[in-house]
């Protein structure tokens, strides 16, 4: 009796296409077909663009929004601030709506998730016209899916899907023979391939390998020696062999980073207090929604490298006395920091708060006598908290010494209400 021949794996990418410009029409429907551009912290530089606005502007990422401004508004551009915390609930939205579809997901970043499909008994192609749609309905994203017998091909499948109007927004690689693949890659070049940047691009041209099926064939071992054993893995990847498992599981995190360009800059003490108290805070709710415990605080400050003063920078750390979540202790250690590190007369430009040396709870250290310092009713203060900022938006309870008036806070002034994180901000139906 002979075994059956194993399963051939098939992954699928599922990536929302211009995912902040797109996140912002969700709720504007009206914008549909508008030329949108996103703009990074402080109304900097152009990070996002809709399709719209890459047709009829010739806009380079990280270009500064200034030197662009008055031609965009001559063409009806219409431009947002970075709402990090709208793009963060649509993508939340987006990853629950794909983990319907699969046994096992991985998100891969803010707009792009695996799915891993082997063995499913399904069409593809149809499969993938059933995940676009579901997510457009549940959530209003547009979306692209590509198939692939590996993580890296199915990559490619979504690139062909979002970049070639033919797939309808799906492409399914695993349908096609060796035969009649091949042509495809060979019109894509190498570029395009996941984890080959430009600097790798430029020594694989000068091999006089410019495509990715020039990549598929390359002699591995000569690849290996040349190049490393990422790039020959890549080759077999190319070739269907998966060596890229999916990574359920986001690996546990070890610190913990709350930073923040100031809109202006920002001079007197009073101002940092407030800025380093609400960066403690908010770096602190974040490591509590992981379940875990801070042994050490980082705080630092520092004017623009940009500026016309001399630079001056710093930065301190200090040990807790047990591992904490409470933001209480937390705060206080990080204002302990900051006076040592403040100088008089600096025009201060950017500080943060960084928790570290992370612990889950069961790694978590009592005192002599088994209280841990973070037990009764700091946990309850703590908790509570945090239940009235989920329910009515971050910040309703908060230190007093955050502040009211924040003279430091980033400027943001395009940006878009928090339609789905603020009671207050709804959108309204007439």
């Amino acid at each position: 009796m002979s075994l059956a021949p194993p399963l051939k794996r098939v992954f699928a990418l599922a990536d929302a296409n211009s995912f902040y410009a797109s996140a912002e029409k969700v709720f504007r429907p009206e914008l549909e077909g508008q030329p949108i551009v996103v703009l990074s912290n402080n109304d900097g530089c152009v990070i996002a663009q809709s399709k719209e606005a890459k047709a009829n502007l010739d806009i380079h990422m990280a270009r500064p929004w200034f030197e662009l401004e008055a031609e965009a508004r001559k063409i009806g551009v219409i431009v947002f601030s970075s709402n990090y915390e709208l793009y963060a609930n649509m993508s939340n939205r987006f990853m629950a709506t794909l983990r319907q579809f699969a046994p096992q997901q991985e998100v891969y970043s803010i707009d792009e998730s695996f799915l891993e499909m082997t063995g499913m008994n399904v069409n593809l192609s149809e499969y993938g016209q059933e995940i676009k749609d579901t997510v457009k309905r549940w959530t209003g994203l547009p979306i692209c899916v590509g198939f692939g017998h590996s993580k890296t091909l199915a990559k490619l499948a979504n690139h062909c899907a979002k970049k070639q109007p033919v797939w309808n927004g799906v492409c399914d690689l695993t349908s096609f023979s060796e035969a009649e693949l091949n042509p495809i890659l060979e019109k894509l070049p190498v570029s395009t391939v996941w984890g080959v940047g430009r600097r790798l691009e430029v020594k694989l041209n000068k091999l006089g390998v410019h495509d990715v099926l020039r990549l598929k064939r390359a002699d591995p071992k000569r690849i290996r020696d040349g190049f490393g054993v990422l790039l020959e893995r890549i080759i077999k990847e190319l070739n269907g062999e998966p060596w890229l498992e999916m990574d359920e599981m986001l690996p546990e995190a070890k610190q913990v980073m709350s930073s923040r360009s100031f809109g202006a800059r920002v001079t007197h003490l009073e101002d940092l207090q407030q800025a380093i108290s609400f960066h403690a805070g908010n770096a602190a709710e974040r490591m509590r929604k992981q379940g875990l415990y801070a042994n050490a605080v980082y705080v630092f400050i520092q004017n623009s490298p940009f500026d016309q003063a001399e630079f001056y920078g710093n930065s301190q750390t200090v040990a807790l006395p047990s591992p904490t979540d409470c933001t209480l202790q937390i705060n206080k250690a990080a204002m302990w920091l900051l006076k040592q590190i403040y100088k008089p007369g600096v025009y201060y430009q950017k500080a943060g708060v960084m928790l570290m040396e992370l612990v889950p709870e069961g790694g978590k250290q009592t005192d002599l006598f088994g209280y841990s310092i973070n037990s009764g009713k700091k946990d309850q203060l703590m908790t509570t908290m945090d239940r009235i900022n989920k329910k009515y938006s971050r910040g309703m309870i908060k230190l007093a010494s955050e502040g009211i008036e924040k003279a430091w806070v980033m400027r943001r002034g395009f940006k878009s209400p928090n339609y789905t994180g603020d009671w207050k901000q709804l959108p309204k139906v007439r």
